[in-house]
């Protein structure tokens, strides 16, 4: 299961936990939104537990852990994407699976189509993950309780930053399988070992991108830039980078680090936490160079 730190800095329980910084701030966010393999008790998927772990980035808040060392603030979720996802907007919704008529506007994207918006229909392809559609109420408690919490303490954190500094800058974290299945863009494909994202350069300054592509591909990774993600809700909804707020996505390969049959963690996941520690230093530069 996962889990807070043994001493986060703001915690609500089951939602989301931040760890602020202990060494001198910087305008730095980070965050890890689809970690939890905490599943709510009124979740009641039909699927394997096994099937639900392919949605989890496991141990990602874990890898980025060493933000707040370096001056950053670390925002994880303490809740399952399977259940809410907050990399979706909320107006992101399949009313094929809503029973009832829905009070608010809809704005379904491409991801629905695949079973994948901010309430997801489908955990694999052909693979519903409930046996009957969810109520209004259902609904909507899970994007007043999880998903606009999330997003709240994102923004507060990015607001905090920006208001001391200037600027503010974010890195918003995940996982990938090694090889694109059916529900993605890039079936069948070998993946990178890492993909960066910025909307295709909508969601920070070309210089942030490239320093973190720089940071990585001097370790030894490979990198690639908006395929096959492009960045999602959050870096879309928290940037601006014409106000000085600039949000990356990160997407590491979980062959990496993770048996991907068992979900553990494998021999390469301290060589790998090491080099995101250095990475998260690199960055760290960069962002003090900027405010400095």
């Amino acid at each position: 299961m996962s889990g807070p730190p043994s001493d986060p800095d703001h915690l609500i329980p089951g939602v989301l936990w931040r760890r602020d910084p202990v060494a001198a701030a910087i305008p730095l966010v980070v965050d890890s939104p689809h970690n939890s393999t905490d599943w709510p008790a009124d979740f009641d998927p039909i699927v394997s537990e096994a099937e639900l772990m392919t949605s989890v980035d496991r141990f990602v808040d874990a890898l980025f852990g060493h933000a707040p060392s370096v001056g950053a603030t670390l925002i994880a979720a303490q809740f399952p994407r399977a259940y809410i996802d907050p990399n979706r907007a909320e107006d992101d919704l399949d009313l094929a699976l809503i029973d009832g008529d829905w009070p608010l506007p809809v704005n379904p994207g491409e991801k629905t189509e695949y079973g994948m918006g901010v309430v997801r229909r489908y955990i694999l392809k052909g693979r519903p993950i409930y046996d009957r559609k969810l109520t209004v109420a259902e609904v909507m408690h899970r994007l007043e309780t999880y998903h606009r919490p999330y997003h709240a303490a994102v923004a507060a954190a990015i607001d905090a930053a920006h208001a001391r500094f200037g600027r503010a800058f974010h890195i918003d974290c995940h996982s990938m399988k090694p090889i694109g299945n059916a529900m993605n863009v890039d079936t069948g494909a070998a993946r990178p070992d890492m993909v960066l994202s910025d909307r295709e350069g909508t969601t920070c300054d070309a210089d942030f991108i490239e320093t973190a592509a720089g940071l990585l591909r001097d370790k030894g990774y490979r990198v690639s830039i908006n395929h096959p993600y492009k960045g999602a809700e959050l870096v879309a909804r928290h940037s601006d980078p014409a106000a000085g707020r600039h949000s990356l996505q990160i997407e590491l390969n979980r062959a990496l680090y993770m048996d991907i049959e068992s979900f553990e963690k494998s021999a390469g996941y301290d060589a790998l936490k090491a080099d995101l520690d250095g990475f998260l230093e690199g960055m760290a530069g960069f962002v003090r160079e900027r405010v400095g």
